[in-house]
């Protein structure tokens, strides 16, 4: 499952991971992050143990989402090492997520 991630367990989670970490920036009120949902859930599950995967609720995170410029959701950021090296607006198909991670493997 999909980590919740909050603006209090950013850093840590995200920033500090020594993995590869897909966030997912989305709101309850957007239809397509309801499309993207199982989509994530579904990499999360494959990813396990290689990548780090998570959501962050805009609608009750902002500070981060503000920080890296999240004006459409949803929005996928790839991190590693800290760095933002992967964005993706809107929904995309899941090969597209998967590939921008494993590309870091």
């Amino acid at each position: 499952m999909a980590l919740e991630i909050t603006d209090a367990t950013f850093e840590e989670v995200v920033l500090k991971s020594d993995k590869p970490v897909m966030v997912d920036f989305w709101a309850v009120w957007c239809g397509p992050c309801k499309m993207l949902g199982p989509v994530v859930e579904e990499i999360s599950t494959e990813m396990e143990g290689k990548a780090v995967v998570g959501k962050v609720d805009v609608d009750t995170n902002q500070e981060f989402a503000a920080k890296y410029g999240i004006r459409n959701i949803p929005t996928v950021l790839i991190f590693k090492d800290g760095e933002v090296v992967g964005r993706q607006v809107g929904v995309a198909p899941k090969k597209t997520y998967v590939d921008a991670i494993e590309a870091l493997f």
